[in-house]
């Protein structure tokens, strides 16, 4: 399994956790792959081997910068294309979509943008947009209503502790998920 954090600050932390966490699954092997510093192109090749590569949490504007600069965004793509297994936690979730406009909500508790990246197309992999973190509130709900008014693509929205897993068409919903559209919200589980 390849981890690739959103960022190099304290990842070496997160990739121990993440370790703790699949090496129960009997996995013999991980690679830790932060983008936003310099890596050889062995490693690189290594990691696109793996059979699960892993785009871990934290801020996806910064995440997006350097998944572009590596040339990694294109590189994941294919290798989901090829058959690999790609999973996502939070930002790494959402890198998934279209875009990532969703890191930008709800507008009291978003990532920030500093690096100012004015386009904000992601791997494109889904149809829908997703956010985590999500909480059953109104103030949240508001927002993703009229979100959900601007655009043609569904949003779905998951607390931590649930998601989505994609097997070629197939969508299981682990965990409570919502869906807006259109400005209603529907309960998917």
């Amino acid at each position: 399994m390849a981890y690739i954090p959103a960022s190099s600050y304290l990842s070496e932390f997160e990739f121990q956790h993440f370790v703790d966490q699949y090496k129960r699954f009997r996995v013999k092997r991980f690679l830790h792959f932060p983008v936003d510093v310099p890596f050889d192109k062995i490693l690189f090749k290594e990691v696109l081997k793996a059979d699960i590569i892993h785009l871990g949490g934290g801020n996806t504007f910064h995440f997006l910068l350097w998944l572009r600069k590596t040339k990694m965004l294109e590189a994941l793509k294919d290798y989901v294309f090829r058959g690999g297994i790609l999973t996502g936690l939070s930002a790494g979730a959402i890198m998934m979509t279209p875009d990532i406009s969703t890191a930008g909500m709800p507008s009291f508790d978003r990532d920030e943008n500093h690096d100012n990246i004015k386009n904000l197309d992601a791997m494109a992999l889904l149809e829908f947009d997703f956010f985590p973190h999500y909480r059953n509130s109104p103030r949240y709900d508001a927002e993703f209503r009229r979100f959900s008014r601007k655009t043609k693509r569904c949003l779905y929205v998951s607390p931590d502790g649930a998601g989505i897993i994609i097997d070629g068409e197939k969508r299981t919903f682990v965990g409570p998920t919502w869906l807006f559209h259109e400005g209603k919200k529907i309960a998917i589980n």
